[in-house]
């Protein structure tokens, strides 16, 4: 069975012909509304479809799977179809009424690497930013496989995309976040700090700043656990963006320690050295740096000196050498582009991925084939 894509073309050209660019609506004749109507319902059919049948075979046993010559290759290319059709928040919340939920669980104890990776990047896409199918998944407990694969699984990519999956999951989810803590998540977090993979440590900086973020009080446990020791540690990294992120990191502890004299008192002053030293080896680093780098590295001097402020009061040499706001720069940034990111035309959208094929949400786009059921039922089910 093959998968009909929109004629995006056609349609591209129907709302041109149907548009003059000064008016906001136009009269349509009838032959052209039934026509636009019935091209749209029949791609809308065509996905629930689609997924009713990866339903099916994500409820088959692999050993029957196997003997119908599906490979682990078919398998992985059919949960990328099915992240496609899901990044639709519609079209994720009626996985679960079509009975795909469950079976796309269950791939996340698969015996495949690739496919306990693959499954935890479409629960991912499932879960973020939806309520709803986070509740669902909260549900039927799985947030216990995804904790299981990111604290032992021994494939450090299956840990990260099962880390990535707990951060959408349960990101302003407070029953997520309680069962996280309940499941001793962040001595999981703490170990996947303490790992050699720049990415796993930059999935597990996040996910602390989403966790800080939402619930101050979290600044206490990571701080009776010795995160703090690790943050210096990573504020030293060689990777930018593990750099940056452990520094905002200590920069979230010291402001929320600043006001609770007890947390004050447990830092050493072999630790309070030891943070005096790593923000000195920063500046230093910063000092050498070419134009080019500085301007890079704007957000990361800024952490340097409002950490070295907030722990040392008094200004930090960055801007006694001129190198905390450059030539050109404002002291304060322009804020983010959220809107830009976040409600994109779809247009505009289609058009970039279709420029570059290779950009895709969360991991890399590859044409698919799409898995066939073919006529008749899968023997043994």
């Amino acid at each position: 069975m093959s998968r009909e894509t929109p004629n995006w073309d056609g349609l591209l050209k129907w709302s041109l012909a149907h548009s003059d660019g000064t008016n906001s609506s136009r009269n349509l004749s009838e032959e052209d509304r039934r026509w636009f109507m019935e091209a749209m319902q029949a791609q809308t059919v065509d996905i629930v479809q689609r997924m009713k049948e990866i339903t099916l075979v994500m409820k088959t046993p692999e050993d029957v799977l196997e003997s119908q010559g599906v490979t682990h290759q078919d398998i992985e290319d059919m949960l990328d179809e099915l992240q496609e059709h899901v990044e639709c928040i519609d079209m994720a919340n009626d996985l679960h009424a079509i009975g795909g939920l469950v079976p796309l669980l269950d791939y996340l104890r698969s015996p495949n690497a690739n496919i306990r990776a693959k499954a935890a990047e479409v629960v991912s896409t499932i879960v973020e930013n939806n309520p709803k199918s986070q509740q669902l998944v909260m549900e039927v407990n799985d947030l216990e496989p995804l904790l299981s694969n990111f604290a032992s699984d021994p494939d450090v990519v299956v840990r990260t995309k099962a880390l990535g999956a707990i951060s959408s999951l349960i990101r302003h989810n407070k029953p997520g976040v309680a069962a996280f803590r309940l499941a001793n998540g962040y001595a999981a977090l703490k170990d996947a700090l303490c790992s050699e993979n720049s990415r796993f440590q930059r999935k597990a900086l996040n996910l602390i700043h989403i966790l800080l973020g939402e619930n101050q009080s979290d600044c206490g446990i990571v701080t009776e656990l010795g995160f703090r020791r690790i943050f210096m540690h990573l504020a030293s990294s060689e990777d930018t963006d593990v750099r940056e992120a452990a520094l905002r990191s200590l920069l979230e502890l010291a402001q929320y320690n600043a006001d609770k004299p007890e947390h004050n008192r447990s830092s050493s002053k072999e630790e309070e050295d030891k943070l005096k030293q790593v923000l000195q080896e920063r500046i230093k680093g910063i000092g050498e740096m070419s134009a080019e780098d500085l301007g890079a590295a704007r957000e990361e001097r800024q952490l340097v000196d409002s950490l070295w402020i907030a722990c040392l009061d008094e200004p930090s040499p960055l801007r006694k050498n001129g190198l905390l706001v450059l030539p050109g720069e404002d002291a304060v940034g322009p804020p983010p582009d959220v809107v830009g990111q976040h409600f994109e035309p779809p247009l505009r959208a289609w058009a970039a991925a279709n420029r570059n094929p290779d950009t895709g949400r969360g991991s890399e786009k590859k044409d698919v084939t799409p898995l066939s059921l073919g006529t008749g039922p899968l023997s043994g089910t």
